[in-house]
């Protein structure tokens, strides 16, 4: 398939976004429990609330490059009954509706006891709004991740391993987000983000790599033979068959070398992996809080090279019978 760069940045934006929601609302529920020291500064949950919105407001900008008609994206929401797209429309606007409301509380000190649990343990607004932000998230890494995964002709994406990439590469990049964020606003959490975004982000080329293994082994059903319905043995493609290009050459194939998408690999595996370990070690052990913000700013732009891999990857059955263009 042909890559769009503005479906690039809406996934990889809005998977950070969702991932330092996780990572914020994870150090409250840890601190309800005594767990980690509670955050008193009400500016450390609302600036974190903040950058998510931002994070997840690009990646809605760069959705509507992707429409032909931006006028009209509200359409896209209505088929919610049967669209994975359409339930990511709808799931999209709630969690930063929530986000926002989450990072309000935060701000203004609003915080209503809703219940207390056994134990004395107090659930106040901002717990209960946690806890609906973190569905919507995971909800919303669901029918991202299913727009591509529900799609049987398109081996590479028909998957499980497509929603536990999308899931935890997100995570990886919110935490490590979370552990950069941490060092200027609440030193005492940087360890604890920077210590699950290393565990997050080992998950994810553990899932990624079982993925990148899958797809080397798939063997196409079908053949040059059966796509045209010629049982010749040898067939050659010459021309595409036209004077000039058309939709199925332009969007079905992404028109690069077999070298190139190997080496787009080889990058991504490094970047999104291997440097952000390497970088994440050196800030926990060397007490080098510089490491954590390099080590997200990596992190995202292999993220950037990892989802071109993943729609360049994805071999459109009609490549069959449009193998040359020439």
């Amino acid at each position: 398939m042909k890559p769009a760069f503005s479906v690039i940045f809406l996934t990889t934006l809005i998977g950070a976004a969702q991932g330092l929601f996780l990572a914020l609302f994870t150090a409250q529920s840890y601190a309800l429990f005594n767990l980690l020291p509670a955050q008193n500064s009400q500016s450390f949950y609302a600036v974190g609330a903040l950058l998510v919105l931002v994070l997840s407001a690009l990646g809605l900008l760069s959705s509507f490059f992707h429409l032909g008609r931006p006028e009209r994206a509200w359409r896209s929401a209505a088929m919610w009954r049967t669209s994975w797209l359409s339930r990511e429309v709808i799931v999209l606007p709630a969690f930063m509706g929530v986000v926002l409301l989450y990072g309000v509380a935060h701000f203004t000190g609003w915080k209503p006891t809703v219940t207390t649990l056994p134990y004395g343990l107090v659930i106040d607004a901002t717990v209960v709004l946690g806890v609906i932000g973190t569905v919507l998230a995971f909800a919303l890494f669901l029918c991202t991740a299913m727009i591509y995964a529900c799609l049987p002709f398109l081996r590479e994406w028909h998957s499980p391993l497509t929603v536990v990439n999308y899931t935890l590469l997100g995570g990886a990049s919110g935490f490590m987000l979370a552990a950069a964020f941490a060092t200027t606003h609440a030193p005492e959490l940087t360890r604890f983000y920077a210590t699950w975004a290393l565990i997050i982000t080992l998950l994810g080329f553990f899932s990624r790599g079982a993925s990148l293994l899958r797809n080397d082994r798939l063997k196409p059903k079908s053949t040059l033979q059966t796509a045209i319905g010629v049982k010749h043995p040898r067939i050659i493609q010459k021309s595409m068959g036209f004077q000039g290009g058309s939709f199925n050459t332009r969007e079905f194939f992404h028109g690069q070398s077999r070298a190139t998408l190997r080496s787009v690999k080889w990058v991504f595996l490094v970047t999104v992996f291997a440097l952000p370990v390497l970088l994440l070690t050196i800030g926990l052990w060397a007490a080098s809080p510089g490491a954590l913000p390099l080590a997200f700013a990596v992190q995202y732009l292999g993220l950037l090279a990892e989802r071109w891999f993943f729609f360049a990857q994805a071999n459109h059955p009609q490549n069959l019978y449009y193998q040359a263009i020439a």
